[in-house]
């Protein structure tokens, strides 16, 4: 009885204002979405199949800093071997190589009866 008109026109008007304000939140997540989630998606993505095409003679950087030549890939485990200097070979687990600088030739396996390659003089 006492109430004013403009709280009277608030109460019933109310639909369209809700549109508007839930507005800017789908659009922050939409440029969320396109800016970080999808680019974040693709480079986790780009990563894993790198990994999954590590052989054996690629030189790879690992999370450490650590650069040396893949020696042993297994097929099963997380642990690939990796020579960082003559005869010194390191275990890393595989996801925290970040780079393979140079895809080398896979070294022949003297147990499978091939002849090992060569390696070039000065060891690198």
């Amino acid at each position: 009885m006492f109430s004013s008109p403009a709280w009277a026109q608030t109460a019933t008007g109310g639909g369209g204002d809700a549109l508007i304000q839930i507005l800017p939140l789908v659009l922050i997540f939409v440029v969320f979405y396109f800016l970080l989630i999808r680019p974040q998606q693709k480079k986790a993505k780009e990563h894993k199949e790198m990994l999954s095409k590590l052989r054996r003679g690629d030189r790879v950087v690992t999370g450490g800093g650590i650069i040396g030549t893949i020696a042993k890939v297994p097929d099963t485990g997380d642990e690939i071997s990796v020579d960082i200097a003559e005869n010194v070979r390191i275990k890393v687990v595989r996801s925290t190589i970040s780079a393979v600088i140079s895809r080398g030739e896979p070294v022949k396996d003297e147990a499978a009866g091939e002849k090992p390659k060569a390696r070039a003089a000065g060891g690198k």
